[in-house]
């Protein structure tokens, strides 16, 4: 689980920095447009990714 959110994230990270340089979402392109279910399913999966992925600052706290 936390292999597939961390690749979730880095997706979002990546589609989020494209929009930022270069005005363009891949994720939209790949999918049909931003408002197209796949592309909002995929947005809502790497939205809960990122949350799911504040545990990984108590999993840190843990081991230091």
């Amino acid at each position: 689980m936390d292999t597939l959110a961390l690749t979730l994230v880095i997706i979002g990270a990546l589609n989020w920095g494209l929009i930022g340089l270069f005005q363009f979402d891949l994720v939209a392109t790949i999918f049909g447009g931003s408002s197209s279910i796949l592309s909002r399913i995929i947005y809502s999966l790497v939205g809960l990714a990122g949350i799911y992925s504040f545990k990984f600052y108590s999993d840190r706290e843990k081991t230091s």
